[in-house]
């Protein structure tokens, strides 16, 4: 298994549970390389955009476990007590730079989000179970009409880990990177140029309700693309758009075996699938059975939860997440093997994860996190170092 951090969805305390969802990690074990309590994150304003920007650290700090926010200076700040019905945050905002300009922050030992928003700070509200996240699929949240992003991290005892993110929508383009500690700098996270509005346009163009997830202001200014999931949920995209795929997948296995092998490292761990009175099971080697799936919807599909939710464990999980990614990629028909992590043979049929396709397709090196478990044979869009100098995140233009 990679060494690193496996993004997936969970809810933050009840706060997320009430208005959306925050993208968490699995942390590795400290090593005895010594990082710095704080680090330099240099943000860089490409966009082009005349508004101000702000800038927010926020997260649960790792010496404490508690949920706050950073300043510039990388202090921690703990939320204080929240309410119900929630309570105002403080104002954790950060002036960011103007365009054509950059400015150096400093970032703590995290893990959590880096949020950006143009022209308008970010409402942040505490429920008494914790922050309140935005929620971009929700038309009453207080940051709809915001036109923000966001990235995600993780600075520890082995290092940093520092994604792009398109996993709850496509928006406000960015790049992230790292200054190693041997002073090379990798950075991912760029599209092509006119990659913005490519696949905007794309979606708009995809027959079968795509179009919906393109959410627009009053003013027309284009805020995002809802993810499919969040389509689905708030009904801007037929529910039923894979349903014709996923049923093909069960006749398919009802007749064949569908083999996962899950880690790469480990080529002797495969698990073994077959469709039964409607539900797939699982089993190992020895022919007993490990797990199982009731069909999915294309809720499940596309937040790979629900009905294929993946515990943090070394079985169902593994499995679980392979499967999200051959349903995403639309790989279950054509390969019996799966993990399959030929980008060439990705998204080639007619019922897939169409924003996810022109995400990718629109990168400029063909990484992103178009689904939560697009890491999956290492098609994500991260950088990790374990002795960062330097974290880098580059605002882009919107065209």
């Amino acid at each position: 298994m990679r060494t690193g951090l496996k993004p997936r969805l969970s809810s933050l305390a009840t706060a997320a549970a009430l208005l959306g969802s925050l993208l968490t990690f699995a942390v590795p074990e400290p090593a005895r390389a010594a990082v710095p309590d704080t680090i330099p994150l240099k943000v860089t304003n490409n966009s082009g955009r005349g508004e101000p920007v702000y800038v927010y650290t926020i997260g649960t700090d790792l010496a404490s476990g508690r949920q706050g926010w950073a300043d510039a200076n990388g202090t921690f700040h703990a939320w204080p007590a929240g309410g119900a019905p929630p309570v105002p945050a403080p104002d954790a905002s950060i002036p960011g730079p103007a365009a054509g300009q950059a400015k150096t922050i400093r970032i703590p030992k995290f893990s959590g989000r880096i949020y950006f928003s143009y022209g308008r700070k970010l409402v942040f509200q505490l429920a008494t179970g914790g922050l309140v996240q935005p929620a971009v699929q929700n038309p009453g949240d207080p940051n709809h009409d915001i036109l923000f992003n966001w990235s995600e991290y993780t600075l520890n005892d082995s290092g940093l880990w520092l994604n792009s993110t398109q996993v709850d929508m496509f928006s406000a383009p960015y790049a992230v990177g790292v200054q190693r500690a041997d002073g090379s700098t990798v950075n991912t996270g760029h599209l092509k140029a006119g990659g913005y509005n490519a696949v905007l346009n794309g979606l708009r163009a995809q027959s079968g309700g795509w179009a919906g997830l393109v959410r627009t202001r009053s003013d027309g200014t284009v805020l995002r693309a809802l993810s499919p999931g969040h389509g689905v949920g708030s009904g801007v995209l037929p529910a039923s758009v894979m349903s014709g795929y996923i049923d093909r997948v069960w006749q398919k296995y009802a007749t064949q075996t569908l083999t996962v092998t899950p880690f790469a490292d480990q080529p002797g761990t495969r698990y073994y699938g077959r469709v039964s009175g409607g539900v797939m099971n699982f089993t190992n080697g020895s022919g007993a059975v490990v797990t199982s799936f009731q069909k999915p919807d294309a809720d499940s599909v596309f937040g790979c939860h629900k009905l294929l939710d993946a515990p943090n464990d070394a079985v169902r999980g593994p499995i679980s997440r392979t499967l999200c990614a051959g349903f995403n990629r639309s790989t279950l028909l054509v390969n019996p093997q799966q993990p399959d992590t030929s980008a060439a043979n990705f998204y080639q049929d007619p019922a897939t994860n169409h924003y996810a396709r022109l995400i990718h397709a629109q990168m400029a090196d063909g990484k992103a996190y178009a689904f939560a478990f697009d890491d999956v044979g290492h098609h994500e869009s991260l950088v990790h170092d374990g002795g960062p100098r330097q974290a880098y995140l580059t605002l882009d233009p919107l065209s």
